[in-house]
């Protein structure tokens, strides 16, 4: 396993677009939210698993950068980059493209956190998980960090 995880595609529906004519930038986030759930099942937290061991995700925080617009019908898919992650929690960057362009439409960088459902408390990844997040972060290691990481919002000072 190396290089970032392509686990999400989707396509950009109708009732997806706005009165610009582009993409609405909630339906951004939709998308990259159901790529979360696409890397849960991938590391092992799916539906199957949560039910069974009562482990989830919670998004803690989510900063989004709007590149360029996606217009109706476009097919698009997610890269996954995991940037860190310690015992319970996870910061992780999604970059989104569409397939009118290799140029990224959009990205979202995120901290996620492990919850035992059954407390509604933050834990520890159960060892299955924490091995495959690890895994993923060692193939990953030598991936050049994303120009928007770590992106904070401000205007540029006045002169």
């Amino acid at each position: 396993m190396s290089g970032l995880l392509r686990l999400h595609r989707e396509r950009v529906q109708e009732g997806w677009i706005d009165y610009n004519g582009h993409l609405l930038d909630a339906y951004y986030l939709l998308i990259f939210s159901n790529n979360t759930t696409s890397f849960m099942d991938h590391i092992g937290l799916g539906e199957k698993e949560r039910a069974e061991k009562g482990h989830s995700l919670f998004t803690l925080e989510i900063h989004l950068n709007y590149l360029h617009e996606i217009l109706v019908g476009k097919e698009t898919w997610v890269d996954t980059q995991i940037l860190g992650h310690d015992a319970k929690r996870l910061h992780v960057f999604y970059t989104l493209y569409a397939e009118d362009s290799p140029e990224p439409r959009a990205t979202s960088e995120q901290m996620l956190m492990n919850i035992d459902m059954n407390l509604r408390r933050s834990a520890p990844f159960l060892p299955e998980v924490q091995a495959k997040i690890d895994a993923i972060a060692r193939a990953q290691a030598g991936l050049p960090r994303p120009a928007n990481a770590g992106h904070v919002i401000a205007l540029p000072p006045r002169k």
